[in-house]
């Protein structure tokens, strides 16, 4: 891989485990205010809301210190990807419905007048992560991560001078 490409993924690798790990690490100590949250994009059943508010704080943090560190990052960077996907969704939907929320990304959430000017800046930001998240999940290992140290066995197994 290229030198550019591995520390460019390294970049993005940090800075959307760093933004998982703070989204999680807000919410997690505020499990009733991470339900409301779920619950005001109106689009699960109660049951289903109460149970994705209470283990989404946990999943933000499980992913965002595996991207972070570097280790099973392809797979930690396709589970952002997908969340940053439901997120964009979720963002879009309630904008589609005129139901003017606080996003509840970091901590908070519920009904906020005058939120919906902010669903632009919260699609696009997503976005971004999700853009980030699948360059790294391509890029597969980057600089400094664990992955390499733990995984590559190109050093143990290939012929001298193979590559």
């Amino acid at each position: 891989m290229s030198g550019a490409l591995a520390w460019v993924g390294l970049v993005a690798r940090v800075v959307t485990g760093g933004v998982w790990i703070v989204a999680g690490a807000l919410k997690i100590t505020e499990p009733d205010a991470s339900i409301a949250a779920v619950r005001a994009y109106q689009l699960l059943p109660s049951s289903v809301a109460e149970t994705v508010g209470i283990a989404l704080p946990a999943i933000e943090l499980v992913v965002g210190l595996a991207l972070v560190l570097g280790v099973l990052t392809r797979g930690a960077a396709l589970i952002s990807a997908l969340l940053f996907v439901a997120f964009i969704i979720g963002i879009s939907s309630v904008w589609a419905r005129g139901i003017e929320i606080d996003c509840g990304c970091f901590g908070g959430g519920g009904s906020k007048s005058g939120a919906a000017s902010a669903y632009p800046w919260e699609i696009a930001r997503d976005a971004a992560l999700l853009a980030a998240s699948l360059f790294v999940a391509w890029v597969r290992r980057t600089r400094l991560s664990l992955d390499s140290l733990l995984f590559d066995r190109r050093s143990e197994s290939a012929p001298e001078g193979a590559v």
